[in-house]
């Protein structure tokens, strides 16, 4: 079931050529581990390019990249989507922006979002690719175990505000799978730990992006009345940036 639901995981969150059939899929949808799991195979990969001896500018400009074409644009677009609905004006209710959400169209909320990220996670990406090669490991894949386990911890305790992806994967999620997110998340840190580099700075990057996840879905709660796949999309994308700067910040300072 586990294997299963991995490959599920890897089909959806990546561009991975796998998990693409209907078991995967169910399997993924009521495994909500899996997508803590599928972390370890996204920064690892991801983490590649900088435990190659290049500069750091072309070191981190090839993590970006595997990055991109790894993952794919799924969870920007969701950041472009939440932009434009976090951009609208006055007293706007919670159907009014699940309308802007909605918009295949992006406007300058959604774009101004995106190029942000972009910036900021470039700028972090040199931060880690600077440091020791398998310090940048360790803490590029820190950071996606923690990502990932930000999204599974809003599929197991949000509630989906419409018919779709976010109720597709929280519609048997409980916040009793947090435990196996939990234990799953935590071989990062032995990893991390096992290469050499102290406990904190892995441990920062890990942790940090799930306490973004969790505001996110709070705004989610708010501003749209639950959680969605583009807010999944969002606290995936902001996440990532969050933990790449405090690692990078924690390791300099620890």
């Amino acid at each position: 079931m586990v294997v299963s639901a991995l490959r599920g995981a890897l089909g959806f969150l990546t561009r991975l050529p796998v998990g693409g059939d209907e078991a995967a899929w169910e399997a993924f949808r009521r495994t909500p581990v899996a997508i803590t799991l599928a972390g370890y195979v996204v920064g690892a990969v991801a983490a590649l390019p900088l435990l190659v001896p290049l500069p750091v500018p072309s070191a981190a400009a090839l993590y970006l990249t595997t990055l991109v074409l790894l993952t794919g644009v799924t969870h920007a677009d969701g950041l472009a989507d939440l932009g434009d609905a976090a951009a609208v004006h006055g007293g706007a209710d919670a159907a009014r922006r699940r309308e802007v959400l909605k918009d295949s169209q992006t406007g300058v909320g959604g774009a101004l979002a995106v190029a942000l990220v972009l910036v900021t996670l470039g700028l972090g990406a040199l931060g880690v690719a600077g440091t020791r090669p398998r310090n940048a490991f360790a803490l590029a894949l820190a950071v996606e175990v923690g990502t990932k386990s930000g999204m599974a911890m809003l599929v197991c305790t949000g509630d989906a505000v419409h018919e779709g992806l976010g109720s597709a994967l929280s519609e048997h999620a409980t916040p009793t799978a947090l435990l196996p997110v939990t234990i799953a998340a935590l071989p990062a840190l032995v990893i991390g730990s096992a290469l050499g580099t102290a406990y904190a700075a892995p441990a920062a990057a890990l942790l940090v992006p799930v306490a973004v996840a969790w505001l996110v879905g709070r705004w989610a709660v708010g501003a749209l009345g639950g959680i969605n796949g583009d807010v999944l999309g969002a606290a995936n994308e902001l996440g990532r940036v969050a933990g790449v700067h405090t690692g990078v910040i924690v390791w300099t300072l620890w």
